[in-house]
């Protein structure tokens, strides 16, 4: 429990501050970048002195010029936060629209960006998220995606959902499938208590949407780089 109490009074005692800070400026400068690296900050902080260390493997340069998809895999809550910080610049993420609805947390992650999905999946809601992901990238960020939607209980891959594919293959912009071991036995789906220990986060080779016939095949190549990687 040490280490869930650990990133519970980082994300608190720095959290609160950070929001304080970020969100008056960002409302009133329009730059929500200082908000959004200080949350990001905050975040890798609470993960490091809660006694969790990332490893990263890139097996592909990335072009600083291009904005990219990031599809990755779904173990564990602490997932967001290991995976974000290791982004380039700044990325707006499909989230649960739930999550939208907590205090200050909620209104800061609506105001750099985050992505509401509803859990009814209906046609228009995705619609609406694919839309709003586009948009979000003509401002030029990144978008990351938990392609499966939700965490998976055994580490095995699930369905993913159609969304964040045809916002690729909408938008032509190049995907990164991102594999992440080991946070589903630090904090395992349906547990508060989180280990200390190691996770691996592996950014495989960039994919051209354009290069496949269909959001079929696009898909399985994203499933098959994700899969590569999976312990």
């Amino acid at each position: 429990m040490i280490a869930a109490l650990t990133l519970l009074v980082v994300y608190i005692a720095l959290g609160l501050p950070a929001a304080i800070v970020g969100i008056p400026w960002a409302l009133l400068t329009g730059d929500i970048l200082p908000a959004y690296r200080m949350g990001i900050g905050v975040a890798a902080l609470g993960l490091r002195l809660a006694g969790i260390r990332v490893e990263a493997e890139w097996r592909a340069p990335l072009d600083p010029a291009k904005k990219y998809l990031f599809f990755s895999n779904h173990l564990s809550n602490l997932d967001p936060p290991v995976l974000l910080p290791l982004l380039p610049g700044r990325t707006s993420i499909f989230i649960k629209r739930s999550l939208m609805r907590i205090p200050i947390l909620g209104y800061g992650m609506k105001l750099v960006g985050f992505i509401p999905v509803d859990r009814e999946g209906t046609v228009e809601g995705a619609k609406q998220s694919v839309d709003r992901a586009a948009a979000e990238m003509k401002r030029g960020v990144h978008i990351t995606s938990f392609v499966e939607g939700t965490r998976s209980r055994d580490g095995q891959l699930l369905p993913f959902k159609k969304g964040p594919f045809y916002l690729a293959m909408e938008t032509c912009a190049p995907v990164v499938p991102v594999t992440i071991c080991g946070t589903e036995k630090l904090m395992p789906k349906g547990r508060l208590r989180i280990r200390r220990g190691v996770v691996r986060v592996v950014f495989h080779a960039p994919l051209e949407p354009a290069h496949y016939a269909t959001r079929e095949g696009l898909m399985e190549a994203v499933r098959a780089s994700i899969q590569s990687a999976l312990e």
